[in-house]
């Protein structure tokens, strides 16, 4: 296992990961998140703090971790398809359930439910791809 680039990609995956939140969440979709019901929420004044970085950072070596032990047997013949495929497959089993579960037992709006399923397919496949690009040279 190449601990080094398990780490550039970790760094890599959660810069992204804290731009494309920035920019869908906080920007062009945060109309998502003012659907009823509205109180599930916790205040916002700001960007989230540090632990949130953290938190996501240690979640993202985890992610680069994985893919190291699965890569040589993630189908695709390159790097960017193997991620691609990495990406998805985290998404399936990864994302969907817990989403799942949140429609199911939470009380929040369908639409969110709906954003984050298709944001997380969004997010969850770059983030494979990087991983793969950053693993694979």
């Amino acid at each position: 296992m190449k601990i080094g680039k398990i780490v550039i990609a970790a760094v890599a995956v959660s810069i992204f990961g804290a731009i494309f939140a920035g920019v869908t969440c906080g920007g062009l979709f945060n109309w998502v998140y003012k659907l009823e019901p509205t109180n599930v929420w916790k205040p916002m004044d700001g960007p989230p703090g540090l632990g949130f970085y953290i938190g996501g950072f240690l979640l993202n070596v985890v992610f680069a971790i994985v893919y190291a032990v699965l890569n040589k047997s993630i189908p695709g013949k390159n790097k960017l398809v193997k991620g691609l495929v990495f990406g998805l497959c985290v998404w399936a089993v990864g994302m969907l359930p817990g989403i799942f579960s949140a429609y199911v037992f939470m009380t929040v709006a369908t639409g969110v439910v709906i954003y984050w399923t298709i944001i997380g397919l969004v997010e969850i496949t770059f983030k494979g791809i990087i991983i793969a690009d950053i693993y694979e040279e």
